[in-house]
């Protein structure tokens, strides 16, 4: 049998370049292999982003989309929004009935974003819990692997902890530990060179038009040693060059020596790059325009989803009862 892989993405905004290289390809990949299963996790999205919850039901539609024109098939994959099976919720109570509070409390993101995020209140009860209802997300479908960067590790092994805690409290081998998939994601900052983060506005998303792309690479960070048009450029210290890399690798050489020997200058060499990276996008870019068309079919492949998601996630639940209560 395929084994089961879970992943998951918070619809808080437009999905952009970060996305594409860091989860969607390598998913698009695992779903020929694995029995894949892709939530939209509109919960965890309303944990942080309660005071703008109008907008998430509208970027649900538009994640979806975007997830459909970048290759995720709902033929092979099961594809549906987390609020949509209540299950996820009802696990996520009986594993905070468990969890010591000491866990979440030192969990290394948790306190990151506290710091990081001065824009909104973050100090709450949900908050503060996110990672039981993303243990829950996972165990939900008795996923073996789900896919995560190193800097993700310590969120699974969370997971883990609440499941053999689970475990042991009910003298169970329910749950078994869920394997990491380590993606290794290319290096992609954002526009300014910073992280790539919609609150910076320093990202391309998916939905962006030909013209937009252009003018968004016009505003790239570039060599800052390079200070005149003869000098000459270091490319591995240049963003747009880290670009060529990820989506014109074909260029990285003929990029390389003019760059290097002042052959061209950082406005041509966007420019070139802008209709590389147009080129690379416009198979996404045409199914996009040809799905947004028709939204009801992306509700259908939704519902359809949830169908299936639920289908798994009340087995589990009858399954987990029966232990509690046994």
């Amino acid at each position: 049998m395929k084994k089961t892989v879970f992943s998951a993405m918070r619809p808080t905004g437009k999905l952009h370049l970060g996305h594409l290289v860091g989860a969607l390809h390598n998913w698009t990949e695992l779903q020929k292999s694995h029995q894949c299963i892709f939530s939209i996790v509109d919960w965890h999205a309303l944990m942080g982003e309660y005071e703008q919850s109008a907008a998430i039901r509208g970027n649900v539609l538009d994640m979806a989309l975007d997830w459909l024109a970048c290759g995720i098939d709902p033929k092979q994959s099961v594809i549906f929004v987390q609020s949509d099976v209540p299950e996820h919720l009802e696990l996520q109570m009986i594993f905070s009935c468990i969890t010591p509070l000491g866990w979440l409390e030192r969990n290394p993101t948790y306190k990151e974003q506290l710091r990081e995020i001065e824009k909104r209140d973050l100090q709450t009860y949900g908050f503060l819990g996110y990672p039981v209802l993303q243990a829950a997300d996972i165990l939900l479908y008795k996923a073996n692997a789900v896919p995560i960067g190193e800097d993700q590790l310590p969120h699974l092994e969370l997971t883990r902890e609440i499941s053999r805690r689970f475990n042991h409290i009910f003298k169970t081998e329910f749950f078994e530990d869920c394997e990491a998939i380590l993606t290794q994601t290319p290096r992609l900052l954002g526009l300014d060179g910073r992280k790539m983060s919609k609150s910076y506005n320093n990202a391309i998303n998916l939905s962006d038009t030909p013209e937009e792309i252009q003018k968004k690479v016009k505003t790239m960070f570039t060599d800052p040693k390079r200070l005149r048009l003869k000098d000459p450029g270091h490319p591995e210290d240049c963003n747009v060059y880290s670009y060529y890399k990820v989506f014109a690798p074909q260029q990285c050489e003929a990029v390389y020596n003019w760059c290097t020997a002042a052959e061209k200058g950082c406005t041509d060499c966007k420019k070139i790059f802008a209709d590389h990276l147009i080129d690379h996008l416009s198979e996404i870019s045409a199914k996009r325009e040809s799905l947004s068309k028709d939204r009801d079919t992306i509700k259908d492949i939704l519902q359809e989803g949830r169908k299936k998601a639920q289908a798994i996630a009340r087995q589990t639940i009858e399954e987990v009862k029966e232990v509690i209560f046994a």
